[in-house]
């Protein structure tokens, strides 16, 4: 579904996509993993470094995150280092860009509106009550 409430038939590839993005980095140590491959790329071995995990437990992490889209890995002889996928972060911060800016615009015009009440010059004048 998009900010402006619609969903098209097309966006279901795209929003299967964002779940399993947002699924795999429900988790903290998958997102401490992310953080680390921002610096660059890295074995399973020197991601498990920092954890109190096995080094199959940080195997079965990267795997969430690869089928999120958010890590790719690669061969280069014996080591398959793990790398950063920045056009799926990118997807991410772009949907929520979307509701963000469809949130500011809800926001702005209600300030406007508040704003109109708070100036009194704006404001219409009550009518006079006929009192007999």
């Amino acid at each position: 579904m998009s900010p402006t409430g619609s969903s098209r038939a097309g966006d279901a590839e795209t929003e299967e996509r964002l779940n399993r993005a947002f699924h795999a980095l429900g988790d903290t140590v998958r997102r401490a993993i992310i953080a680390r491959l921002s610096r660059g790329p890295a074995t399973v071995n020197e991601l498990a470094e920092p954890f109190g995990i096995t080094v199959q437990a940080v195997s079965r992490h990267i795997h969430v995150l690869e089928e999120g889209g958010l890590v790719t890995r690669t061969r280069d002889a014996q080591r398959r280092p793990a790398h950063l996928n920045p056009g799926a972060l990118e997807e991410l911060t772009g949907w929520i860009d979307g509701y963000r800016l469809a949130h500011e615009r809800s926001f702005r015009a209600l300030d406007g509106v508040l704003a109109g009440l708070q100036d009194p010059a704006q404001r219409t004048p009550a009518p006079e009550k006929n009192e007999r």
